[in-house]
């Protein structure tokens, strides 16, 4: 699963990081694979400090085993290294070695999210097609809004896609989240122009609500879920989590 955003800033790898603990906790083995090469920061979410990472992976510094490291939570994570300016381009090389990892992680893990860069670079939309699924998170903000309804355009007709799911974060009030998703819906249906006998569905998944103690959690680099569990935003975050099991479990 992709996590990924049109703008940068809206809580993406905070979604990412809380919603891996929220699948953990239901016994769910979870690897969350930091995919933003050049300006990497989940470490600095998890306040976790690295000897190894992406980049010694790729240099063969180190093995992939190696770089899959514990975190706070109950998952594992293989961190990318920030300023990796030869990373920040999708190159041949940069393409054929993240596809080896993921295809070597993919059966040691139910689950294996990739926190994406934001935006619509080659980099981002490369780790985005690696995935079965996306959620692209956004917040009400209209600048943000606007670049969720760019990636999300640029998913529907680069890559085909026919279901995108949507986390909006900081809701202001109850309902903003499906408010906002029928809205871009609607833009989406009629712009991004559905081929016959197919439908483009954008759906809301959670609506995290606007909440002080994610705030409090971010600055101390903590998980939201273990630190304020009884926070409205943490409720959110596990009620996606149930969601995203019960589609699963769903599937044929």
């Amino acid at each position: 699963m992709a996590v990924t955003s049109g703008k940068g800033g809206v809580g993406k790898t905070f979604v990412s990081a809380n919603l891996a603990a929220a699948l953990a906790a239901r016994g769910e083995r979870v690897l969350v694979l930091d995919a933003d090469l050049g300006l990497a920061n989940l470490d600095v979410v998890l306040n976790l400090h690295p000897k190894l990472t992406l980049h010694d992976v790729f240099t063969e510094r180190c093995t992939l085993e190696q770089a899959i490291l514990p975190a706070p939570g109950g998952f594992h994570v293989l961190l990318a290294g920030s300023g990796m300016v030869e990373y920040s381009r999708l190159t041949p090389d940069v393409r054929d070695k993240l596809l080896h990892i993921l295809e070597t992680v993919k059966p040691r893990f139910d689950w294996v999210v990739l926190d994406t860069g934001a935006g619509i670079s080659d980099v981002v939309l490369f780790a985005v097609s690696m995935a079965n699924d996306v959620l692209v998170v956004a917040t009400p903000e209209p600048t943000s809004l606007t670049d969720a309804y760019a990636t999300i355009k640029v998913l529907a007709t680069q890559q085909n896609r026919r279901h995108v799911g949507l986390v909006i974060n900081q809701a202001n009030r109850p309902g903003e989240g499906k408010l906002i998703c029928g809205q871009l819906q609607q833009v989406l249906q009629r712009f991004v122009g559905p081929t016959p006998g197919q439908t483009f569905k954008l759906e809301l998944l959670s609506e995290v609500k606007n909440d002080q103690m994610v705030r409090q959690a971010v600055l101390k680099r903590q998980l939201l879920l273990e630190h304020y569990p009884g926070s409205d935003a943490a409720q959110a975050i596990r009620a996606l989590a149930t969601k995203l099991l019960e589609q699963r479990a769903a599937q044929p």
